[in-house]
């Protein structure tokens, strides 16, 4: 079977290479003939045998097509093309269609009151919630002293990160974080493909120059950034420039929500 996911639900098409397994196999299997030294792309006919196929099985993969394909073959897949283990749920997550739990949301009448209260129960350390989608559901009050733009409607962590200029001067590296929010906005779209916002949010991305360059740079896949450590310039602490830490939590009874908390790394 095969999904075309080229086309998002307001009607605006997406670059050939922003969707599909199809597009991450070719990088994957360049990459790992670079790896081995082979100053050329692993051959098909080495990655169909190491699964156990034929040549023209792979190649059909290359191509789009996407036949039922076990855990055993997909296990095989991943080990021939050498992936870490984000790209190996990504390919995984290909195979099944998507996440296998569907996300919740407040449209489903969930009660988020819990959530909010235990970002509450933080008085001075940031905290947030957001959706699937990076949507901000709920914030405490440090998180707004530091992040203003948290209280606008609509607010969104990724759209912020990858196209206000305020990110750009108050994220440290704003390079490295633009990799990884449009690695995680390619995870994301493997996991939710019929997610209604997530095409938007990477086609606005990509219309800025600097995030095409990134995105042209090839196929990073990030699952999430639980314990990454970050430079922040923000007013907050001027004229000062503070390292933090971010842990990421997925409230299991809440699918497709995460919980973010911001410390100083200092303590």
């Amino acid at each position: 079977m095969q999904r075309d996911n080229s086309t998002d639900r307001t009607g605006g098409q997406l670059p050939d290479e922003a969707v599909g397994l199809a597009v991450l196999l070719r990088a994957w299997r360049a990459r790992a003939g670079r790896t081995m030294g082979l100053g050329k792309p692993l051959p098909q006919t080495e990655v169909a045998a190491a699964v156990g196929m034929s040549e023209r099985w792979y190649r059909d993969l290359e191509r789009g097509t996407l036949p039922r394909l076990d855990a055993r073959m997909l296990t095989a897949l991943a080990d021939a093309l050498r992936l870490c283990a984000d790209e190996r749920a990504t390919l995984f997550l290909y195979a099944a269609g998507g996440e296998p739990f569907p996300a919740v949301s407040p449209g489903d009448g969930v009660d988020l009151t819990p959530l909010r209260r235990l970002l509450d129960l933080q008085p001075a350390q940031p905290a947030y919630l957001t959706d699937n989608a990076w949507n901000v559901l709920g914030h405490n009050a440090a998180m707004a002293e530091w992040f203003p733009w948290v209280r606008a409607p609509g607010a969104n962590l990724v759209r912020w990160g990858l196209t206000d200029p305020e990110a750009r001067e108050q994220l440290g590296d704003w390079p490295c974080h633009g990799r990884a929010y449009l690695a995680m906005l390619r995870y994301a779209l493997a996991q939710y493909p019929d997610h209604p916002e997530l095409p938007g949010i990477l086609r606005e991305a990509l219309a800025d120059p600097e995030c095409r360059r990134i995105w042209d740079e090839g196929p990073v896949i990030i699952a999430n950034r639980d314990g990454h450590t970050f430079r922040l310039t923000i007013p907050r602490f001027a004229p000062r420039t503070v390292d933090v830490v971010a842990q990421v939590l997925h409230p299991v009874g809440y699918p497709g929500l995460r919980l973010t908390f911001l410390s100083l790394q200092d303590g």
